[in-house]
């Protein structure tokens, strides 16, 4: 199958962190199809040659292992070319859809790794020009807009053009190869099936920790902040994952529907809700790996009264017969104590107990995301206490890691969803009553902020945000995982 890549925003960050070097791992692994070629788009005059230099210079920022050798460089980089284009005239357009008629490609990817604001614009050019035919599919990276209102638009906008088959949003996250090990978990075997449920289960934790600041992207966060960046996609999809119904099989649509009964059972927000279940932190400076690194309203681009949140933490409940009275915790933030994303789900304590011990929540599964990738079963077995008659417990747990089990047969979360998208499955993509959902559920702590008088709590590089997130948990009776 032939195909052809067009990567708006094809010199921009996003392409060469993370879009190139999943394509370049995919031409490596072999599972890059024959064929292929990409095609990157942006204002600078570049010729083709220039820009597979321009590429090759940016691999040489990658961890050793992702790097490409001379050799390897030289048979991907045949593969590239570069257009020049100024995206509002029409007549660039016309020589990008020459330039694709040349070969008539089986399948062309458009792949817009470019502000959401110009969403509208590629897609109307890209129409007025002939080139959302059947055999184009459009990638659309987040944010998806800013409040539920530009969500809206940019769906309505894309829609006009393309078939919502076609149309790919992306959230690496559910490209996580730990993440498909959760539907595998629960879908695919019999084990917690049957204790997935409030019966069995008393809370639930969502973790994505950073210990990076906002970088070189401070004018960019000014605008997006915690909430919009990490929990109403990210965070608010791993929810979805973990609180759906089984799908009556795994086709695209069974999975996504699923997926939106979860997000249109959330537990709605009341000013009280909001006042005491939503915690809005900001980094102040602090030390990271012990060394000091500045708070965020001194880093480059940002205003030194912001009131942006890099910190979020929030209880909600699915209201459901399978989740009701079961809190569910997010927390998200930047400069925090460690790069950590993980699941927790904390078991019910046996209903009466015959041993001794002193231990609180003491069966939990944790599904590692990142930067470690696996399961940890957490369990209570005979403790080392020899005294006669003693019956003292100690915790065990059980420890998968999907790294040193599965090795080289691991693919990378971009590398995944760009193979997907190349071969036309949409399951682990958004669909666009999924968006609306997660913007309207969102979309009452934005206004609640806007009126909110009250700076950000601030919290120290370093630490796991504001003291008042433990006291947000603690009011039910149970600990973050990291304090048990």
């Amino acid at each position: 199958m032939s195909f052809d890549l067009v990567l708006f925003g094809g010199t921009g960050d996003l392409s060469w962190r993370k879009l190139m070097p999943a394509l370049f791992q995919a031409f490596r692994h072999g599972t890059l199809p024959e064929g292929a070629r990409i095609i990157g788009v942006g204002r600078d005059d570049l010729t083709d040659e220039h820009y597979r230099e321009l590429i090759r210079t940016r691999f040489d920022k990658l961890d050793l292992c992702k790097r490409p050798s001379g050799d390897e460089f030289t048979r991907f980089a045949g593969l590239l070319e570069f257009v020049s284009m100024d995206l509002s005239k029409p007549e660039h357009y016309a020589y990008l859809h020459d330039k694709l008629a040349q070969r008539q490609a089986d399948t062309v990817v458009m792949y817009l790794a470019t502000a959401p604001t110009l969403f509208t614009t590629i897609v109307e050019q890209l129409a007025a020009a002939g080139l959302n035919t059947p055999q184009t599919r459009v990638v659309l990276e987040k944010p998806l807009g800013h409040d539920l209102t530009s969500n809206r638009a940019i769906n309505h906008s894309v829609g006009q053009v393309f078939s919502e088959n076609q149309i790919f949003r992306i959230d690496h996250y559910l490209g996580k190869p730990a993440v498909q090990n959760l539907f595998a978990l629960r879908f695919g075997n019999a084990l917690f099936e049957p204790l997935w449920r409030r019966e069995h289960i008393a809370n639930i934790q969502i973790t994505i920790a950073e210990e990076l600041g906002v970088e070189k992207r401070g004018a960019f966060y000014e605008t997006t902040g915690a909430l919009r960046d990490m929990v109403q996609n990210h965070a608010l999809q791993l929810l979805c994952a973990i609180g759906m119904e089984p799908p009556i099989n795994s086709h695209a649509d069974a999975i996504r529907d699923e997926k939106l009964k979860v997000l249109r059972s959330l537990k709605p927000w009341t000013t009280e809700s909001l006042t005491q279940d939503v915690i809005r932190g900001q980094y102040a400076a602090g030390a990271i790996g012990g060394q000091p690194v500045a708070g965020y309203r001194e880093e480059v681009g940002v205003n030194p009264n912001s009131q942006t949140e890099t910190f979020v933490a929030l209880r909600t409940e699915i209201s459901n017969w399978r989740w009701a009275g079961v809190p569910f915790y997010i927390r998200t933030g930047k400069r925090l104590a460690g790069r950590d994303a993980r699941i927790v789900v904390n078991f019910r304590p046996t209903p009466h107990a015959i041993f001794n011990s002193q231990i609180g929540m003491a069966n939990s599964l944790v599904i590692n995301l990142q930067p470690k990738d696996g399961l940890e079963l957490h369990l209570l077995a005979q403790g080392q206490d020899n005294r006669k008659n003693s019956h003292t417990l100690a915790p065990v747990q059980l420890d998968l890691d999907f790294d040193t089990r599965f090795g080289g047969e691991r693919v990378g979360a971009y590398e995944r969803l760009l193979l997907d998208v190349i071969d036309g499955r949409l399951n682990l993509f958004v669909r666009s009553d999924e968006q609306i959902e997660a913007w309207r559920w969102v979309e009452p702590i934005l206004t609640h902020w806007q009126n909110d008088t009250q700076d950000p709590r601030h919290y120290a590089a370093g630490t796991w945000g504001p003291s008042a997130t433990s006291a947000m948990i603690a009011r039910d009776g149970y600990c973050w995982s990291e304090e048990t």
